[in-house]
């Protein structure tokens, strides 16, 4: 195996870790409350042998385990170099999924992707938009709901758009999603609250284009921006839905086209570190007539995988000509870097040079 040398105060560089632990769901149907919550992650085990094949061609010792509490004692027991969590939720609440880089901390495992805080923050949709909002990124107008008898911020304005404060994964993102009068948008909170017992964020709904923004972080911050080019045209309100995300392939509903501009590039970085993202992180972003940016959805540690798994991240950066592979391996140098503690310095090798290793 090569070193690759990332800087020139670095002797040797960095070695990849022989041996890597993988981090996905438990999941059981009994944990979610709705079949379609239960659909976004039935397959994290399947999902997680599929990268685990790409760490068997860099001769790589891989470990399988679900977040539950057994993980513990398997972690303790192989002693791996480093792990890539996956969990997006114990017991089938994503707000429970910070847990799991708390055990590894309590360990000391290195691991990939946010920390406690940054997961935590992750599931509280309205706090993120705070958060964005003080940091000068824009959102658009937005309310929490917390029940169905609340009342309505008459600023805000029609359509509006009614999201689960603590879910990802677009569940019941759908056609019935966008309001265009009070008693439509009541009766929606009312099913909401009552189903998922959590809040609701409403939000004014931007008409116009939408991008999708990864950023990829190594020894730099580079931010990859593509746009969603919808095929449907029959709807009163175009926006990727529940159905288009898990029940359709991507290509069947839209296609993603790359898209340039510095001003969202900088967006993007710093959403990116208000939110306390870590490695990698997804933001939508929706772009109104008058060409306004509006951030309406992020995504840290967001569906990791290569690009037969249909996966966002990887389908875009492969526009750019940047391969899973070279993905997992920044994503492996990078958690094994700072676990030695090493300064952070711009790269002497170009993405590139990393895959012919």
């Amino acid at each position: 195996m090569q070193n690759i040398t990332v800087s020139p105060s670095t002797k040797n560089g960095y070695e990849f870790p022989k041996k890597v632990g993988i981090v996905y769901s438990d999941v059981k149907r009994e944990y979610f409350p709705t079949e379609a919550q239960y659909l976004t992650e039935k397959d994290a085990d399947k999902d997680a042998k599929t990268i685990a094949s790409y760490l068997d061609k860099l001769n790589i010792e891989v470990y399988l385990y679900a977040g539950n509490s057994r993980l513990t004692k398997f972690l303790k027991k192989a002693k791996p170099d480093m792990v890539i969590n996956l969990v997006d939720s114990v017991k089938g609440f994503e707000s429970l999924a910070s847990s799991i880089p708390g055990v590894l901390e309590l360990l000391d495992f290195p691991y990939t992707g946010a920390d406690i805080l940054g997961m935590s923050l992750d599931t509280n949709k309205f706090l993120i938009k705070k958060i964005l909002q003080q940091n000068g990124v824009p959102v658009p107008h937005y309310q929490l709901i917390t029940s169905p008898n609340d009342f309505i911020d008459p600023t805000l304005r029609y359509p509006l758009i009614s999201k689960l404060n603590e879910i990802h994964g677009a569940v019941e993102i759908t056609e019935n999603s966008v309001s265009d009068t009070e008693k439509h948008l009541k009766e929606r909170l009312k099913f909401l609250i009552n189903t998922y017992k959590q809040g609701v964020l409403i939000e004014e709904f931007i008409v116009g284009r939408e991008v999708t923004a990864i950023l990829l972080e190594g020894l730099n911050k580079k931010v990859y921006l593509a746009e969603k080019v919808f095929k449907k045209t029959d709807g009163k309100y175009i926006f990727s839905t529940f159905e288009d995300q898990w029940l359709k392939k991507g290509s069947e509903t839209f296609v993603y086209e790359k898209y340039e501009d510095p001003i969202l590039r900088e967006y993007v970085k710093r959403a990116f570190d208000v939110a306390k993202m870590y490695d990698y992180g997804k933001f939508d972003v929706r772009i109104d007539q008058s060409g306004r940016y509006f951030f309406i959805d992020s995504n840290c540690n967001p569906a990791f995988g290569p690009k037969e798994l249909d996966v966002a991240m990887s389908t875009i950066l492969d526009m750019y000509g940047v391969n899973f592979q070279e993905i997992l391996k920044r994503l492996l140098l990078n958690t094994m870097r700072d676990a030695a503690g090493k300064e952070r310095l711009p790269y002497t090798t170009s993405e590139k040079d990393i895959s012919s290793n």
